[in-house]
């Protein structure tokens, strides 16, 4: 089973630019996300985890918040790409060799994970590194 080209790229639109689907879903809660987080990983969180599973912890890691818009990111074709750079803090102290990331929907604590892969390669961070991605380089897709 799958789901129609259309939904899915209705499915991206909603998630992550905040846009209807018509007579199905909408974004009428009281206090709806603006904002999801993206944040960093040493491991794979499985499909059980949260945004605290294997979360990178180098010294002043944290998750950064990319506005659910068209400015923080671009969907298109059943797929979404990061719009803007999405730079993590300079480690200051602290290892970690980053392989995952996940996009989810908690600035801190354990946050529900929406989406979540792997790098292409893993990241040595360490101090004086900055971890980011470039526009267009996190990639999520619908099948």
């Amino acid at each position: 089973m799958s789901k129609g080209n259309t939904f899915e790229n209705d499915l991206l639109k909603l998630i992550f630019n905040a846009t209807p689907i018509a007579n199905l879903a909408d974004n009428a809660a009281t206090a709806p996300l603006t904002d999801l987080r993206v944040g960093l990983a040493t491991a794979d969180v499985g499909e059980a985890g949260d945004e605290t599973t294997n979360e990178a912890t180098y010294t002043p890691y944290a998750r950064k918040l990319v506005a659910r818009t068209s400015g923080g990111w671009t969907v298109t074709g059943n797929a979404v790409e990061n719009a803007a750079v999405i730079a993590f803090d300079q480690c200051t102290s602290g290892s970690n060799a980053i392989s995952h990331f996940h996009i989810g929907t908690a600035t801190s604590g354990t946050g529900k994970v929406l989406y979540k892969g792997a790098l292409g390669a893993t990241l040595a961070v360490s101090a004086g590194i900055t971890p980011e991605f470039a526009i267009g380089a996190l990639d999520v897709t619908e099948d």
